[in-house]
């Protein structure tokens, strides 16, 4: 045993804790345990990344559902890694490089990719460092890298397998092009930013007839170089005349068809559009419909190519966009120009406007692999919680888009396809088996060129829940911890890497990925803004730990663990956590201070004497069943809350305050039980809250454990709930709610603390008098009356059945007290008045930020609960 320090250090114990812990072993999984096992995949964190509140919530919520597991008795895997982060990690070296006055192409493949990897060795774990001072057990000796060799082997072996079953595709089709990072990206690595743009309404002149024309809107007419056709609704009969018709395109003169196709809204602009089929994903539907041309007229910088007229080509989009438009005015061709708010892609990585382009791209034919991760989810082999979120999974996987996993980068898993003299494709897991089918295919040796495009950093996350178990190979921890049992990650990525992952898993291992996926909240300001740098409203994690304890920060992210889509963080709910770890330290050291110690085999629900000691331990048991139940439901708000009550409120509020006397007394036999009962509570809250907090429970466990207890509180078993004395609860708490009912009187007239106030009391029921006979002291005591005589126009409290009559009118200032109640009345009216005045405001609820709006309608709420308090206190005066 040791003795606990006057206050909780927390930078003294956490790195000596969790050293120890690592020490010891306690994060490491057994494969060969007999033990079931219980395993979580940590969504690995880019090797560029520093921790931030959505990763301190995801593993947190993790933390807390592996050490409760473990405490059940279960071997469990936290499986733990990084992710290479293809375009995040190129874009910041080639930074670090262009600060130095090189570049990556001027340097060559090999040697570019031999700078990212000292970056990655140099830098790359830093996010680990970050992550173990949240205190959490992942087996880190398993760690895995998403470009390590043996996940390298299965991204290979997964391509390979997908492209013989014709799963996997190379395809010219549209891609969204990133002009700045010079690669494809995904459709869902594209962010919809609303622009103020413009609307250019365009004549083209009949081929037939120059004198007649047909006007096209359209917001981008730098691409009318690439037009191969104007479409209109077949039934719209402004237009019928004039299908199979031609036009003429303005600048260049080349003649292209009027088509009919459901495409164009015969009530959005003037109901005809421009086709341009290498530009447009919309039109690339209409061109493979009516088997039309694809001219691409920019290059990959964004600049317009050879297929422009001379005067344009080399131009930027923007420089030639506005080249046109002067050169239709000139041929007055230009109808009208009107603003257009819409949305233009952006890359959500380089921040730049993304330019639909054809090219050359792999691409995964998502639709067949969805059926299987759909109906997983759809039969309950997979379940989310909150359930809601299978709606946008199914929504997603529904309507899914072949997938496009080519990146025009040089750092990520490398397109294993090798390209023979005539351009021939070999897809093999190796280049010498590339070679070998390539001298079988021409009956000699050739030169094999591999291709220069990379994997999407995605491809290889979808294989992380069973790559990381020793896939392709048959280990024994494929065998025993997949499929997983909870994967934890927010709604934003539900797209990118769960239903990957689901179909990944279903198509190669045949079994889903993990039976349970977690959706957990996003993190909000205290006002309800998305937090972001430019704002100045972002949390640091990692400030808050050095400030407060990780222990602070565990507690206040699971009480934010609802299950809905955001919740609101301050600094004050940290604070609010960081008081709570306190005063657990502080009724700890109380307890140290009484010689409280744990007696072997005392259960005081079995042999406590004390009505007291019954019902702390009643109201332990309800607890421990509570916390128990809603960690096996994923409720760790609510398991949170709960702890927080029952150590804040029952036990230092009620339970401490209760015994004092007896600590303090003369009966040797009651102290010891209650010694005894006070040790038991103690362990039972510790262990409970060891998942959340387990720093502050172990470094309190130290000082407690016996010899032969286990040194750490997560090496203990978890509790099972034992029978309650409902009896000796309802007693307990009914002295409660009259000790509470009559200080909150007290408070409301504003009687001073030291004022012994008489009292009489009177029953209806014959056990709430029973309690009182047994507990009188202690009310006397904690609410400051005296039961002692007679009282003259008391004022009424009332518990249960029973009445308190309380002598408050002969220790207080009658009309002072009605006068300082009638200010608060009328300021608290004045109040309300403006807040009401707000809400009815047509004008202000239309203006005004949702945060804003909620703000005030609390406020209202608030305000009237205070004035009814206010005018009950002016009617007792009366």
């Amino acid at each position: 045993m040791t003795t606990l320090t006057k206050n909780y250090e927390h930078q003294d114990v956490q790195e000596k804790l969790y050293e120890s812990w690592s020490k010891k072993g306690l994060f490491s999984c057994n494969p060969l345990s007999s033990k079931e096992p219980f395993t979580i995949m940590m969504p690995p964190p880019n090797v560029t990344g520093n921790l931030h509140l959505g990763h301190a919530l995801t593993y947190t919520i993790q933390d807390v559902l592996l050490r409760y597991q473990r405490m059940k008795g279960k071997d469990t895997l936290y499986q733990p890694g990084t992710d290479h982060a293809g375009i995040a990690t190129q874009m910041l070296v080639e930074r670090q490089l262009n600060s130095d006055g090189l570049n990556r192409h001027e340097m060559g493949r090999e040697k570019f990719l031999s700078h990212v990897w000292a970056w990655k060795e140099k830098y790359g774990s830093a996010i680990v460092g970050q992550q173990k001072k949240m205190g959490i057990t992942a087996d880190w000796e398993r760690s895995r890298f998403t470009m390590d060799e043996g996940l390298s082997e299965a991204v290979r072996k997964v391509f390979v397998e997908l492209y013989k079953q014709k799963l996997i595709y190379r395809d010219k089709r549209l891609v969204n092009w990133d002009c700045k990072l010079l690669t494809a990206v995904s459709d869902l690595e594209v962010e919809e930013k609303e622009i103020k743009g413009k609307m250019y309404y365009i004549r083209y002149p009949l081929v037939s007839d120059a004198s007649k024309y047909i006007v096209v809107g359209t917001t981008r007419p730098e691409t009318l170089f690439g037009d191969v056709a104007v479409a209109v609704h077949p039934d719209d009969e402004r237009y019928q005349a004039l299908i199979g018709k031609f036009v003429r395109i303005p600048l260049n003169g080349r003649e292209i068809p009027i088509v009919g196709d459901e495409y164009p809204d015969p009530e959005k602009g003037t109901g005809a559009v421009k086709i341009t089929p290498a530009h447009d994903f919309n039109d690339f539907e209409v061109g493979v419909r009516h088997d039309l041309d694809k001219i691409i007229v920019m290059d990959i910088h964004g600049k317009m190519n050879e297929n422009c007229p001379a005067e344009y080509q080399g131009l930027d989009r923007f420089d030639a966009r506005k080249k046109v438009i002067e050169a239709l005015e000139g041929l007055e061709c230009l109808e009208k120009v009107e603003d257009h708010k819409h949305l233009v892609p952006h890359g959500d990585r380089s921040g730049t406007q993304l330019e639909p382009r054809l090219t050359d791209q792999w691409f995964v034919d998502a639709e067949v692999l969805a059926k299987k991760a759909l109906e997983a989810v759809e039969t309950g082999e997979t379940v989310f919680v909150p359930d809601n979120w299978k709606h946008t999974y199914f929504e997603w996987l529904r309507n899914i888009r072949p997938w496009c996993i080519s990146r025009q980068i040089w750092w990520g898993h490398r397109v294993p396809a090798w390209y023979g003299p005539d351009g021939k494709v070999f897809v093999c897991e190796t280049e010498t088996q590339a070679h070998s089918e390539a001298n079988q295919c021409y009956g000699k040796s050739v030169e094999l060129t591999q291709d220069e495009d990379v994997l999407d950093t995605w491809f290889s996350s979808a294989l992380w829940p069973f790559s990381t178990l020793g896939w392709p190979e048959k280990t024994i921890e494929l065998d025993r911890y997949y499929s997983t049992d909870v994967l934890v990650t927010g709604f934003d990525i539900i797209f990118f890497w769960v239903a990957r992952m689901m179909m990944m898993g279903m198509h190669f291992m045949g079994k889903v990925p993990f039976k349970v996926v977690y959706i957990h909240p996003l993190i909000r300001d205290e006002k309800g803004q998305k937090m972001s740098k430019t704002k100045g409203n972002v949390i640091d994690p990692l400030v808050v730990i050095e400030q407060y304890g990780a222990d602070a920060l565990r507690m206040t992210l699971s009480s934010l663990a609802v299950h809905g889509r955001d919740v609101r963080m301050s600094m004050d709910k940290v604070e609010s956590s960081r008081n709570f770890v306190t005063k657990l330290w502080n009724a700890a050291k109380y307890a140290q201070m009484h010689n409280v110690r744990l007696i072997k085999g005392f259960n005081p629900a079995a042999t406590a004497k004390l009505t007291v000691n019954r019902w702390i331990a009643g109201m332990c048991e309800t607890v421990t069943q509570e916390v128990t139940a809603n960690l096996d439901e994923y409720k760790l708000h609510d398991a949170a809350s709960g702890l927080y009550a029952i150590v804040r409120n029952t036990f230092c509020d009620w339970y401490i305050e209760f015994t004092k006397t007896i600590l303090n007394g003369d009966d040797e036999e009651a102290k010891a039980e209650t010694r005894a009962t006070m040790a038991w509570v103690l362990k039972r809250l510790l262990v409970l809250l060891q998942p959340i907090m387990p720093y502050v429970t172990d470094e309190i466990w130290s000082a407690f454990r016996q010899i032969d207890d286990p040194e750490f509180l997560v090496e203990e078993s978890w509790p099972a709930a034992s029978e309650v004395d409902h009896s000796s609860v309802k007693e307990m708490e009914w002295i409660s709610q009259a000790i509470t009912a009559i200080r909150g009187t007290r408070a409301e007239l504003n009687v001073p603390v030291a004022t012994i106030v008489q009292a009489q009391v009177t029953f209806e029921n014959q056990e709430e008098g029973n309690y009182f006979q047994r507990n009188q002291s202690l009310i006397e005591r904690l609410a400051r009356v005296t039961f002692s005589g007679k009282t003259e126009k008391p004022l009424n409290v009332i518990v249960g059945q029973a009445v308190f009559n309380l002598n408050i009118r002969d220790v207080i200032d009658l009309d002072a007290e009605r006068s300082r109640l009638e200010k608060e009345k009328t300021k608290v009216m004045a109040d309300l008045k403006v807040v009401t005045s707000k809400l009815q405001n047509e004008d202000f609820v239309a203006r005004a930020p949702a945060e804003i709006i909620n703000e005030n309608k609390q406020r209202e709420v608030d305000l009237n609960g205070k004035l009814k308090k206010i005018e009950n206190s002016l009617l007792q005066l009366n």
